[in-house]
């Protein structure tokens, strides 16, 4: 087993971090052969509460909980913040040793992909739209990435949080079509205090950025109001779109109510039925920073 070590932390005996592949497959291994269930928690690092509450998710559900830190290159576009994207593995091992976690994968980008790596996985239809329409290389990149994590480390479930509602239903049609065997399970979004779902990217954001950024979600729950009073989706989202940018938001990528069963898009009238499955989707950009955010209209 290679081990990942930083003088400036706590020492954990407890917690290994592996950075090759085949000793965390052996370690997956042992774990299986003595029957107990794996839990996966995909992560690109810099943890926060809405990452630790996943791990806790995974702890009430399985028998041994295994955190993969990689920050994937193949979810970036030219442009985007790879190369600025936080990295924090000794900070994110001190937390997590504070939990029941049993590992960390962190793997490099050679030891993930290798040389003349050329396979990529596309999932169709949930994937269209919303990010998907934006950033068309990323769930492409994140369903490959995971596609791998789900098959060198062969856990019984993996855990991935709801505020990246999309990316999450990208996963189960992936898993669901190519029979891979896993359980996909969804943990709720964490917000700080004042409403903003917590993000690695909010760090981005400066002090008058981090002021305007909770308006979002006040803005998604109260078109989600609107909606369950009666009033036309066309003119709840209109509203909307004007408050955000009255707010200070520099860009609304999207603002839209869609299924949250298969992401298709909602039309009125807005029935009972609709009106079970319906979730508010948004995405604006702040200063640099990309916030994204949704809430399903009858929580």
């Amino acid at each position: 087993m290679t081990r990942l070590s930083n003088d400036s932390m706590p020492k954990s005996e407890a917690l290994p971090v592996f950075d090759d592949l085949l000793s965390m497959q052996a370690q997956c291994a042992k774990w299986q052969s003595q029957g107990l269930r794996l839990a996966l928690v995909p992560t690109m690092g810099a943890l926060h509460e809405g990452h630790l509450s996943l791990v806790r998710l995974a702890s009430q559900k399985a028998d041994r909980v295994l955190v993969s830190i990689f920050v994937n290159p193949k979810q970036f576009a030219k442009g985007e913040d790879l190369g600025t994207y936080p990295r924090q593995l000794a900070k994110d091992k001190e937390k997590l040793s504070a939990l029941t976690c049993h590992g960390i994968y962190a793997p490099d980008a050679n030891a993930m992909y290798g040389e003349d790596f050329s396979t990529s996985i596309h999932v169709g239809i949930v994937s269209e739209g919303l990010c998907g329409a934006s950033r068309p290389h990323f769930f492409g990149g994140v369903a490959t990435v995971v596609a791998k994590l789900l098959n060198q480390l062969r856990p019984d479930m993996a855990v991935f949080g709801e505020k990246d509602f999309q990316q999450l239903l990208v996963i189960r049609r992936m898993v669901k079509d190519l029979d891979m065997g896993v359980e996909i399970i969804g943990g709720p979004i964490i917000r700080e205090p004042d409403g903003l779902a917590m993000s690695s990217r909010n760090a981005y954001l400066n002090t008058s950025e981090r002021e305007i950024a909770p308006q979002l979600n006040h803005i998604l729950r109260a078109m989600a109001e609107k909606l369950r009073q009666g009033e036309t989706i066309a003119a709840t989202v209109e509203t909307g779109q004007r408050k955000l940018i009255a707010a200070g938001f520099d860009k609304i990528d999207y603002l839209e109510l869609r299924s949250e069963k298969n992401l298709a898009p909602l039309e009125d009238p807005l029935d009972a039925t609709k009106s079970a499955e319906a979730r508010l989707f948004g995405a604006v950009l702040l200063g640099k920073t990309r916030l994204i955010d949704n809430w399903k209209i009858t929580d």
